[in-house]
């Protein structure tokens, strides 16, 4: 029989999607058939699956680290904010409205029984579901309706294990805190509680362990050490991006954080090199003289992203490079921005209207109701060598500059470069994934060949991450404390 478990937070960044990540992959090299699942995420940081769905990131690495593909019912509700005050609703991999966060509470309801729905069809084919919440339960004022926290775990019958954040500070108050205003049936699901991010010798924090103990009633599972590596594996959020320290004498990487940044993990093959230093420039700081190549990266938002862009003046800084012979590419809604137009006729991304880009580019783009939710695989037509990918997207790009096209997708050409080919766009993400393209790309520029396999980083890190919890968790009491599933 099917047994599942239930991981929450004392706060939104405790560590969540990375513990989870790694219990996956512990439990799938004790031979279990592990699956994760989310029943709602919040992020512009997508993946897609095998049959041309949308999932969060996060869900698609605890799928690797499982050993499994992803699929839409790991993550069958996911939001896509657009605006600070509403969101693209994602069912089951394909987008069902955009709503105003005051208007989601209505679709709950219809929610819940299609994330249910998910959730057990997940677990005909496992024998251990382990299911990350989202944010906090103490968000009280949210529990009428949650479909994300104890409001699922309720509906679903689960256990839940409580992990707060030493790094930030006030870890004990995370997790009594949250035992206070949970009510009496919520507070008994919680079984117990990990302590994550400690920095230093965990016995020092034996004392605060008996305080939460004592003053819940939970039982600790253990004090988790700060895993540096964390920052070699794919991030969900933005505010997470780790680009590590420049690299003395090395090839810098410029790009621009955009306020709706959205399938920023392109950028972790590159940050992965040795050679290279990827630079996020905040907004507000101008567009470091020394990079080779700036990348605009994806956006959820095309037209407000490229008025802020421009509002920074990253504008001027851009054409700058140019003219110093520095190398641009644009990536989806960064690709969109460097064409001479955007053409929102249908008001997709908000009021109908038609904005100038950046004229890098001689194509322009006109938004499209409809998406492009698919996995890519080709050739990049400069060296040969093969890219694999997705594409998620809605907007066509045409123009002179797309007879350049510097991509042989599925067998049709993608993507548009400038006259001298110093300007390239596309609307493929996750192609710097291909060690024998990212090599060939990054020797345009000068950089030294490495040897990095990312693909095979990554897994090793995984494995790491699953040792590390390994040693400083209880890993068998953690699923000891999971239930059984009725058919």
């Amino acid at each position: 029989m099917t047994k599942a478990i239930m991981v929450q937070g004392g706060g939104s960044n405790v560590g969540k999607s990375l513990l989870v990540a790694g219990l996956c992959r512990h439990f799938a090299r004790k031979g279990l058939r592990v699956r994760p699942f989310k029943p709602q995420n919040m992020s512009n940081n997508a993946a897609v699956t095998p049959d041309g769905g949308e999932i969060g990131r996060a869900q698609a690495l605890q799928a690797l680290a499982a050993g499994v593909a992803p699929s839409v019912d790991m993550n069958p509700v996911l939001l896509k904010p657009e605006t600070d005050t509403g969101a693209q609703v994602v069912m089951r991999g394909q987008r069902i409205v955009t709503a105003r966060a005051r208007d989601y509470a209505a679709l709950r309801p219809r929610l819940m029984a299609e994330v249910l729905g998910s959730f057990r069809r997940l677990a005909r084919g496992a024998d251990l579901v382990i299911v990350e919440g989202a944010g906090s339960p103490a968000e009280v004022n949210l529990r009428d309706g949650d479909i994300a926290n104890m409001g699922f775990a309720e509906a679903a019958d689960l256990p839940v294990v409580l992990v707060g954040d030493i790094d930030r500070g006030g870890v004990i108050a995370q997790l009594v805190g949250t035992h206070a205003v949970l009510g009496a049936a919520d507070r008994a699901r919680i079984s117990a509680f990990v302590v994550n991010k400690f920095r230093g010798d965990p016995s020092l924090f034996d004392a605060g362990l008996a305080e939460i103990a004592a003053r819940t009633g939970w039982r600790s599972l253990g004090v988790l050490p700060w895993f540096e590596d964390a920052r070699r594996l794919p991030s969900e959020d933005a505010l997470d991006i780790d680009t590590g320290p420049r690299t003395e004498g090395g090839i810098v990487i410029a790009v621009p954080r955009l306020g709706r940044i959205a399938n920023f993990d392109d950028l972790d093959p590159l940050a992965a090199e040795p050679s290279v230093s990827v630079v996020m420039v905040q907004p507000g700081e101008p567009l470091p003289a020394e990079a080779r190549l700036v990348i605009l990266p994806g956006t959820k938002s095309t037209i407000a992203d490229l008025q802020a862009f421009r509002e920074n003046g990253w504008d001027i800084d851009l054409l700058a490079h140019v003219r110093r012979g520095g190398r641009v590419l644009g990536i989806c809604g960064g690709y969109q921005m460097l064409g001479r137009r955007i053409a929102d006729p249908d008001g997709v991304e908000g009021p109908p209207q038609t904005v100038d880009g950046l004229g890098l580019l001689d194509v322009e783009t006109i938004m499209l109701a409809d998406k492009t939710v698919r996995p890519v695989s080709g050739r990049d037509r400069n060296s040969g060598a093969a890219v694999l990918g997705y594409e998620i997207h809605a907007g066509r790009t045409e123009g002179p500059d797309c007879g350049r096209s510097w991509l042989e997708i599925e067998g049709r050409p993608e993507g548009a470069s400038s006259r001298d080919g110093r300007v390239r766009g596309a609307y493929v993400h996750g192609i710097f994934a291909s060690d024998d393209f990212r090599r060939a790309f990054l020797a345009e520029l000068g950089a030294p060949e490495s040897g990095l396999s990312y693909e095979h980083d990554v897994e090793r890190t995984l494995d790491r991450l699953a040792a590390h919890l390994d040693a400083h968790m209880d890993t068998e009491r953690f699923l000891a404390l999971a239930r059984s599933i009725p058919d």
